[in-house]
């Protein structure tokens, strides 16, 4: 992690994932705002290549272009961005100057850059494997000549990215778990995978005839960076349906961060293009934005085993 100030999370990489209709963009948004509002400089990838909107959510009243061209474009396409399952070679290029990027692949205003890996609408029949996708959400290190930004990573809905190795490159995963059992079992999924990656279990590679594929792939996983998995309770109507949620997730050993409760408004944001502006959820993220600065001060000293549990008591202590 690049730090060049003292503040813990300068520098970090972090994916928001969930399941479709979980809320995971949203909660992307209002957490940038958060850590924003805390003096951060952040960065916020765009990483859904089928969801709209995000740059509106912000407040912007335009999408800048995606990476996709500013790296060559789908393999599919005839473009240099290739699978990371087919080929887990790095992304060449990938550790871009915010200062030497061209302006119209980010639109940046009041401390928050928004930046797109790319959309697969337009890329016509036969283009609809977003794997290039992930691998500049995998791959991408944003710099700066101020501050180290945050880098936010909004995936793509469902478990797909995690399970190609987007989350080698993460110092922190967040999964927001609405309350259904899709996103309970998401959640122990991803639980699941960050320990059997702590655990130096390698990849699935038997499709890679190539060695030297299986190699890169292996050694990604290996030095994998993430210190864990957070949780974040989202679209909670009442405090029994959270008390119930947090006993389901207590059983698969997840200690979830913090709790928002529902608020329709943020529907009707969506609905027509209104930026994110809602009091009460702002507040409790901005406590779920303290208690990960938090686990992020605390994670250096903890073992590389430490379950959710042990990692939230500690936070939660603070």
């Amino acid at each position: 992690m690049i730090n060049t100030n003292e503040k813990p999370l300068s520098g970090t990489r972090i994916g928001i994932f969930g399941k479709g209709g979980s809320g995971k963009s949203t909660f992307t948004v209002l957490l940038a705002r958060a850590l924003r509002d805390r003096g951060y400089q952040v960065c916020l990838l765009d990483a859904d290549s089928t969801n709209i909107g995000l740059a509106k959510a912000l407040g912007f009243e335009e999408s800048p272009t995606p990476l996709m061209d500013y790296f060559g474009g789908m393999v599919f396409s005839g473009g240099a961005v290739t699978c990371p399952v087919d080929d887990p070679t790095p992304l060449a290029g990938a550790e871009v100057d915010l200062e030497t990027l061209p302006d119209r692949y980010y639109i940046q205003e009041d401390g928050i850059t928004l930046l797109i890996a790319g959309k697969i609408g337009d890329q016509g029949p036969g283009a609809g494997c977003d794997g290039p996708v992930s691998k500049i959400a995998r791959d991408l290190r944003i710099h700066s000549r101020g501050k180290q930004p945050v880098l936010l990573i909004d995936f793509k809905a469902g478990f797909e990215d995690s399970a190609r190795g987007a989350i080698t490159s993460l110092d922190w995963a967040f999964v927001v778990v609405d309350p259904t059992l899709a996103a309970i079992e998401m959640a122990s999924d991803m639980q699941n995978m960050v320990g059997r990656m702590k655990a130096l279990e390698l990849p699935a590679t038997m499709h890679l005839e190539n060695t030297e594929l299986v190699a890169i792939a292996n050694r990604l996983f290996t030095e994998a960076k993430i210190k864990g998995v957070l949780f974040v309770i989202n679209k909670i109507q009442d405090p029994g349906l959270e008390l119930y949620l947090r006993k389901e997730l207590l059983m698969r050993g997840i200690e979830p961060l913090g709790t928002i409760f529902e608020d329709p408004s943020i529907s009707i944001a969506w609905l027509k293009g209104y930026p994110l502006d809602m009091l009460r959820t702002k507040r409790e993220v901005k406590k779920i934005a303290t208690a990960l600065e938090a686990a992020e001060a605390l994670a250096e000293d903890l073992e590389v085993s430490t379950t959710s549990i042990e990692l939230m008591n500690k936070v939660i202590g603070t």
